[in-house]
This record gives structure tokens, sequence and C-alpha cells, in this order.
């Protein structure tokens, strides 16, 4: 017991650096294992435990696992052109790269048996999350020489896992979400917000929500199985201190998400595992409305302006995405367990929103993962550990509140996981 105590202080800790950018601001994969396989695996029960399929856990038997990501994302934006004259509003030309390169993730799960066809498990992990640090009045802020945004997510799942027959089964994971969210150096903003006092440098602020993901997982073979995981989309409590920033004053709902999938036994030792995973940013006003102007390219007023904060507020303008994951999974025997996987997704950001997105440059598409495990005997103990590189990515586009400008948005990122199951 004393051991769940001291694992619970380090994370609430460590928690207040928990940030990342992967598929949009979700992660790529949860828990080491998993990561090892791009995120692949929705039907393949072995690595559930960390919000994966949640009828996959009562295959996993009596199980603890704890575990700590370090996150490498190097981000930045250029701004091409010198800016126009008023009423235009330019940025100031060149290159600027945002602070805050090292962040940490910590993650802990337990699975246990209630009988022979149903399971328990409790686990608590970072979704995801963005973060920018910026260290210039990208926004001409005369309050804050520095400008960004810090959002980041943690979710205690408990799941319910029940088999029907030997090769079926089905589970509910209730999930808690936990957000905070922090942004400065966005006043001259004040403009287009219906409160200007609750918009920027207003220190962190939370936001809580309850939801839920249903999943199943199926043997249809002796060799192929396959799995399906829902999580509708999940209502938070409002950022009020933030309720001139986001649409629909301060609401900052999680979207919902869907992922398919395959597990084929190419032969004893080697599997091959393919995912479809789709992300509904468009359903949360915040996240995915356009950003309105009040003006019109010919000067008079645009009729369809609403300001930050209100229902029809601007936000990020992000689109929905799917992404495409494939894992390689080889078992060689002698305890050791090696992992490979390749992820794609759509790009979220369209050219027409590089300015708002300065502050959340989550343009990354692809990701290369390696992993491995050493079991320790039949004790069940294993260390894991899992490499991902998301591959450099960038959007460009016309900054439109001066059109002589080209802002390009740049991101990349390394991660190293590691993880004990005991």
């Amino acid at each position: 017991m004393k051991k769940i105590y001291v694992i619970t202080l380090v994370i609430g800790m460590l928690f207040p650096s928990i940030t990342h950018a992967t598929d949009g601001y979700f992660g790529v994969g949860y828990g080491a294992q998993n990561k090892g396989l791009a995120g692949a695996g929705v039907a393949w029960y072995k690595y559930s435990l960390m919000n994966g399929n949640p009828a996959g856990k009562v295959f996993l038997g009596k199980q603890y696992q704890v575990g700590v990501g370090f996150f490498n994302p190097n981000r930045q934006y250029t701004v091409t052109g010198n800016p126009s004259p008023q009423p235009a509003f330019g940025l100031m030309p060149g290159t600027v790269e945002s602070d805050s390169k090292l962040f940490v993730m910590p993650s802990m799960g337990a699975n246990w048996m209630i009988n022979e066809k149903s399971s328990f498990s409790a686990t608590l992990f970072g979704n995801g999350g963005m973060n920018t640090d910026y260290p210039a009045a990208t926004f001409h802020d005369p309050t804050s020489s520095t400008t960004g945004v810090n959002l980041g997510q943690m979710f205690l799942g408990l799941t319910y896992s029940r088999m029907l027959g030997e090769k079926h089964s089905l589970g509910i994971t209730i999930l808690g979400a936990f957000q905070y969210f922090e942004a400065n150096g966005l006043a001259m903003f004040g403009m287009m917000s219906m409160d200007d006092t609750k918009l920027t440098g207003n220190g962190h602020d939370n936001s809580y929500g309850i939801g839920f993901k249903l999943g199943y997982l199926g043997q249809l073979t002796d060799a192929l199985s396959v799995g399906a995981s829902y999580q509708p989309k999940m209502g938070m409590s409002k950022f009020d201190e933030y309720a001139g920033l986001f649409a629909e004053q301060g609401d900052f709902d999680i979207p919902s998400n869907f992922t398919i999938g395959a597990a084929y036994h190419l032969s004893d030792k080697l599997t091959a595992m393919f995912d479809f995973k789709r992300v509904n940013y468009s359903e949360v006003a915040s996240i995915g409305n356009q950003m309105i102007l009040p003006m019109l390219p010919d000067g008079s007023m645009n009729p369809d302006f609403a300001p930050l904060g209100a229902d029809g507020g601007s936000g990020f303008g992000w689109n929905d995405i799917n992404v495409y994951k494939i894992g390689l999974e080889f078992d060689k025997g002698n305890s050791w367990v090696f992992r490979g996987g390749f992820s794609h997704n759509d790009q979220p950001i369209p050219e027409s929103e590089v300015m708002f997105n300065i502050l959340a440059p989550g343009v990354i598409e692809d990701h290369i993962t390696l992993g491995c495990s050493k079991a320790f005997g039949e004790s069940g103990k294993a260390l894991h550990l899992a490499m991902v590189y998301a591959l450099p990515a960038s959007v460009s586009g016309m900054n439109p509140m001066d059109p002589a400008q080209t802002i390009e948005l740049e991101m990349n990122q390394f991660e190293l996981e590691i993880a004990f199951t005991f």
C-alpha cells in the first residue's frame, strides 16, 4: 500500500509539466508497449491496460504497471514579409522557437480478476495536450514578453471487462478527466473578445468532466482477431478564467473518437496489427471553429463575426482527422520481445488557420516507433522501452490579418518511455 501512495505522490508532483501533441493533441499511444507499436493494437489485448480497448483487459489477469515518458517537442514559427500599415495586424518577420522543450508524462495502472470471466482495472494516464512558450511578444502584447499556451489533460479510468464465451469480450471504462490551461501574450486580441479580462494572463485554470469508453474484442480464427472502441464527446466544465478566449464562454470539451482494427499472427513469433482511428475535433467549437475576422477585405464589417468567447467565436479551426497505424511484434524467445510501428494522420490545421495556431502548432502527421520488453523469469515482471520519433512537419499560409505576410508552422518530436510490469 505504501508503494501506491508513493507513486501517486510522484505523479501529483510531476503532473503540472504534462503536455504533448501527436495525433493532433492526443497521444500516439498509451503505455510503453502500445507506443512501441505506434498506438496500434485495439485487437491485441496484451497492451490494453493503459487506455487501450476496454474489452481486452479481462484477458490480462492480475497485473500492475507504472511508467514514465519523456517528451522533447521542437516547435517554431516563421513570418515572412514586412508588416503592412495599420489597420493590418502584421507580425514581426523572422523565426521564433518555443522554449520548454522537455516534459514528463507519468502513468500507472492495475488490473484485477473478479472471477474467471470478468475483471476490474484502474488507470491514471495523460491523454494529451499542447504547449508553446515563445520568448517574444508575438502578438504585440505590451503586458507580456512571452507568448504561448499550456494545456494538459489527465485521466482516471475505471474499467469493467467481461468475456462472452471464450473468444469474445466487451468492456466499459468510466473516465474522469482533469484539464488545466494557461495563456499569455494575447492582450491585443482584446478588441475581438467578448471579455478582455478573461482572455490572457490569468494563470492556470482548471476544468473537470466525466465520460466513458466502450470496447469489443473478438477472436475470429486462430490467427485473426478484431477489435473496436468508441469514446463519445466528453463534456467538461468551463475555463472561467478564459471565457473571453474559448468559444461558448470558455468551453473546451474533449472530442469523440473511435478505433477499429485487426491483429494477425503471421507466424508463431510474428504478429501484425492495423488500426484505423477517427478524431472528431470539429464537434468542439473552441477547437473546430475557424477564425472569423471583424472586418472584410474591403474594410466593411463582417456580418458573420462573433467575438472570442461567444457561441460562434473563433477557435483553432482544426479539421477532423483519420489516423492509420501499423504495428509489428516479434517474440524472439528467451524473454525478449521486439516491436516497431508507423502511424500517419491527416493534417488537422488548414493553411487558412496558421495565425491562431502559432499557439498550438499540432502539425505532426507521421510517427516512427521502436520498442522492446525484457521479462524476468516466470514472475510476470518485465521492463518495457519505447522510442517515438515524430517526423518534421509544417503548414504554411497567409496571415489573415495582413495578407502581405506568410506564416509557417513547424514541429518535430522525440519521445522515450520506460515502464515496469509486475
